[in-house]
């Protein structure tokens, strides 16, 4: 019977006391954290027209402009203009870039050399277009990021109260056959269920330069990047966390304003920019560590003690029943807050596999997380 298991065999006790406490503290993210976004209902807004400017750094970028590019130049917007740092590139991108100047007045070419550019990462040519950003409100994205709709900039503005100061966005990636599309696009929408939940919670700790809004004034109140321009990455989350505060962040997650890449087609590709996004995680606020430290761990903890239990009892009919209950209370609360999440983002076909997903990215950043500290990444292109 199940009680003879728990006085005959005391590793039983812990493991599933260990078990059932981590059990509890995961129905607490998805219940209280990650119920935020699965419940979100934007108020409603009027429309206003302020003037914006949109960022996009490139680097050899010259196809990925050539196809999407005219995508945000044709924005359903009266006053706009998009600033292009063409960042050393040795492909043809002046020339495309000269070209679409041509038909497109509001496009604006910046163009930067390595003789200058004594910087690592993407920040030193997004700090010179943002300088030479002639409006106040700025939008970011890359230049192999295509906007949903006609209405991206629109919307996004929208969000801007006399408040505000910083609008985070949803980067979707695209569709495409296979487990590995599968998983990044799970991936990406675990990490857009924990930044935009804890921005509803008023702790934003980061955005992503897929799709990301905020104040030019604000930027240079805060000296942009000088305070992690020594690390590769960061333009994105070091820089929000910095600027981040109580009532100045809104999320926008509405289907139009989504912008769309092509992810990665091979695992060592998608594994070496995985690489580069945690490798800032180390500079995050402890708080910031802790919920998401936490969240980790508990994952983690759960599915170890889950096989040493099974290991442990599988023998013991009441035993097993016990540990399923939880199990079943976890996964199916797991799948409610998941489904209402990815009906937000407009992300298909990956809730019947995300806790087998969510099980391999633990894996996968544990791996990771413990190579950043023994191979260093230099380049953001």
């Amino acid at each position: 019977m199940l009680i003879d298991l728990f006085f005959a065999n005391p590793y039983f006790n812990i493991i599933f006391s260990v078990f059932a406490f981590f059990t509890l503290i995961l129905l607490i993210y998805y219940w209280i954290v990650f119920s935020k976004l699965a419940f979100y209902k934007k108020k409603q807004v009027q429309n206003s027209y302020q003037p914006v400017s949109v960022v996009i750094c490139a680097k050899n970028e010259y196809y990925n402009l050539k196809r999407n590019l005219p995508l945000v130049l044709e924005q359903d917007y009266p006053d706009f203009e998009v600033i292009v740092v063409n960042d050393c590139s040795d492909d043809d991108t002046n020339y495309l870039l000269k070209d679409l100047s041509e038909k497109y007045p509001n496009l604006k070419d910046v163009s930067i050399t390595s003789s200058i550019n004594f910087f690592l990462g993407k920040k030193f040519p997004l700090s010179v277009g943002i300088k030479s950003a002639k409006n106040e409100l700025l939008i970011l994205t890359d230049a192999d990021c295509r906007p949903k709709s006609n209405q991206w900039i629109q919307e996004i503005q929208n969000n801007y109260s006399p408040q505000t100061e910083i609008v985070l966005g949803y980067g979707q990636y695209e569709t495409q056959k296979g487990l590995l599309n599968k998983l990044i696009r799970f991936d990406t929408i675990q990490i857009a269920m924990q930044y935009f939940s804890l921005a509803l919670m008023n702790l934003t700790y980061m955005g992503v330069g897929r799709n990301l809004s905020y104040k030019k004034s604000v930027f240079f109140k805060n000296k942009g990047f000088t305070s992690h321009y020594h690390i590769n990455s960061g333009d994105d989350d070091l820089f929000i966390k910095r600027i981040a505060k109580k009532g100045n962040t809104s999320i926008e997650i509405s289907e139009k304003t989504h912008t769309v890449s092509i992810p990665k087609q091979s695992f060592s590709a998608w594994f070496k920019q995985k690489k580069r996004h945690l490798s800032t995680s180390i500079y995050y606020k402890a708080k910031h560590k802790i919920i998401l430290g936490l969240y980790s761990f508990s994952s983690f903890v759960f599915y170890l003690s889950l096989f040493l239990l099974i290991g442990l009892s599988y023998k013991n009919l009441y035993t097993l029943i016990l540990i399923g209950s939880l199990f079943v209370i976890k996964v199916l609360s797991q799948l409610i807050i998941f489904k209402k999440c990815m009906n937000r983002l407009n992300e298909k076909k990956l809730l019947l596999l995300s806790p087998i997903f969510e099980f391999v990215l633990i894996i996968i950043n544990m791996f990771l997380g413990f190579s950043n500290f023994i191979f260093k990444e230099n380049k953001w292109k």
